[in-house]
């Protein structure tokens, strides 16, 4: 009876450790801050005409990893947009200055965009896709906030993040209409796209 009692106490006691380590490791957050130099994001702007391509640094980034959910920050400076495609610098000068205007990004009023990561679950990719993760947040641009949801690929290893994503968003949803077609008529070959394409890599270390 002795024996059975003991071995009733040890199994007791064995189902209690497993459950206080498990608990203990699923509370664990790991934190990373986004490597400002070595992360980047390029724009994509297409109008009837063609398209331009151009970069925007990130100011500040930090992700938060709890067991498998990931949330987070990321604020973009909107005063270090460039482009890319342009080879006149004139020419170039006076793009991005109509970009900083108040006919796109009020960049003087609203100098930050932030994206909060409200949600990034493990996610199984079908045929053709690549992506590991389903991300949602809010994505505020000129103190207009909508929530955007997209498909990425996280990868955590060594203590090291890495991602990329490929987002498309709606212009017009945070009052940006110059030169679209869904407000204004007869803009012929004026005409610019709605969607704004952007491709974003992020490299973090845990902190």
């Amino acid at each position: 009876m002795f024996r059975n009692q003991l071995s009733g106490i040890l199994t007791t006691t064995m189902i209690l450790l497993i459950f206080l380590v498990f608990n203990s490791q699923a509370g664990i957050t790991q934190s990373f801050k986004i490597d400002l130099k070595k992360s980047k994001i390029n724009w994509i702007g297409e109008k009837i005409t063609g398209k331009h391509l151009g970069g925007i640094n990130i100011k500040s980034g930090d992700l938060a990893l709890d067991g498998a959910k990931l949330t987070g920050i990321i604020e973009i400076d909107m005063n270090s947009m460039t482009n890319y495609d342009i080879a006149d610098e004139e020419y170039k000068a006076k793009l991005i200055k109509h970009l900083k205007n108040d006919d796109f990004f009020s960049v003087d009023k609203f100098p930050v965009s932030t994206f909060k990561m409200t949600k990034a679950s493990p996610y199984k990719a079908k045929s053709g896709e690549t992506a590991n993760y389903f991300v949602t947040g809010m994505l505020t641009i000129k103190g207009i906030t909508n929530e955007i949801s997209f498909q990425a690929q996280i990868d955590i290893k060594d203590n090291y993040l890495r991602a990329t994503a490929n987002i498309v968003i709606d212009r017009t949803k945070w009052n940006i209409r110059y030169g679209s077609g869904s407000f204004f008529d007869n803009l012929g070959d004026k005409a610019i796209y709605d969607d704004i394409k952007f491709e974003v890599y992020l490299e973090g270390v845990a902190s």
